[in-house]
């Protein structure tokens, strides 16, 4: 099988309403979807969703970088993963989300061409996922009253943004408990905090039973998690610290963390996410697939590898229940509140139709 043909669309989508983390507010959803071909006549899909505030990427960007790739992968075997990605390292540092627009497409193309759904083909065997559901910043009580709604529709995992207002975050969280008293609750304060202000919000967030807290400091203050980490009476999440392999080597040698996020357009896709979750494997640290504002597409490739690996232990992939975008994705995966049923359908399960 050789790849015969790349192709890219940039999707936008508004939200049904902003949604606003300490980094910044998101009112739409821009987005773009790769089909790659072959001479087998199988199709891969694949999505890649830059936010610049995170990945320094937009959908000029991530279409630019797709078109730089495309001469190195035509003719292609898309099984040589190891070496289209270092085709695709060689010609741009970085660029994650366009990176991880070919890596899906490659991935929903080698389980088709093995007639397997994807989770199998990683060798996974269970094919549900139980996802959270994030809930963004904003007045306490209208937080409170997302929570309590959240609850009510089965999601045992609640999200709660953080890292903009100390007093708020600290009311939030008490009305949150209140309104949603069996939840599990995980705080992410998206890089909002100083050491000092987090020491004291740690001790706050346990005595509101807060299971762990997800990126308390600036991406490149990993020393200073790592001093938090010991002094944290709850679990500490790395976030946007972890694009690379690289980057999760140096926070497990460092210890800086419990768990670790990984988001497939951060890192580039599946490939390096199988190598981010195998160093902290080794480590002894578990990890959580995350996700930012991706539609079905990748978000149901973030569900196969959930499924594929053990060490995956939470999921956070509810962006595609912000959005419509129904006309342009048939999608194999089905959710019934709090889990993602993913099918027996070749590949990732997906494919565009608009």
């Amino acid at each position: 099988m050789r790849i015969t043909a790349i192709s890219a669309e940039p999707v936008s989508v508004k939200l049904n309403e902003p949604f606003v983390v300490s980094l910044g507010v998101i009112d739409s959803a821009e987005t773009v979807f790769t089909r790659v071909e072959t001479d087998s006549g199988l199709v891969g899909y694949g999505e890649g969703t830059g936010v610049g505030f995170v990945t320094g990427e937009s959908t000029d960007t991530v279409l630019s970088a797709i078109r730089a790739f495309t001469p190195a992968l035509i003719g292609a075997n898309p099984y040589a993963i190891d070496h289209l990605h270092r085709d695709m390292d060689r010609i741009l540092v970085g660029n994650g989300s366009a990176k991880a627009a070919i890596d899906l497409a490659l991935y929903d193309l080698m389980a088709k061409g093995a007639g397997l759904p994807l989770y199998q083909f990683l060798g996974g065997v269970n094919a549900t996922v139980e996802t959270d559901q994030t809930i963004g910043l904003g007045e306490p009580e209208e937080m409170a009253r997302h929570a309590r709604e959240i609850a009510a529709q089965g999601y045992h995992e609640i999200k709660v943004k953080a890292g903009s207002d100390d007093e708020q975050d600290e009311a939030a969280i008490s009305l949150i408990r209140l309104a949603a008293p069996e939840a599990h609750l995980k705080v992410d304060a998206n890089q909002g905090w100083t050491v000092p202000q987090a020491l004291r919000m740690l001790q706050m967030y346990a005595k509101a039973g807060v299971v762990a807290l997800e990126q308390p400091l600036p991406y490149w203050d990993v020393d200073g998690t790592a001093y938090l980490r010991t002094r944290s009476p709850i679990p500490v999440m790395i976030d946007e610290s972890c694009f690379t392999p690289y980057d999760a080597s140096r926070i497990v040698q460092r210890q800086a963390a419990d768990l670790i996020n990984i988001k497939l357009m951060k890192c580039g896709g599946i490939y390096p996410a199988l190598q981010i979750n195998a160093i902290a494997e080794a480590a002894g640290v578990n990890c959580m697939v995350g996700c930012m504002l991706e539609s079905r597409l990748a978000i149901g490739a973030g569900a196969h590898l959930a499924a594929s690996r053990p060490n995956i232990v939470y999921a956070d992939l509810d962006s595609f229940n912000d959005f419509d975008d129904s006309t342009a994705i048939a999608s194999a995966f089905e959710l019934e509140a709090p889990y993602i049923h993913l099918t027996d359908a070749l590949g990732i399960g997906v494919s565009l139709v608009g």
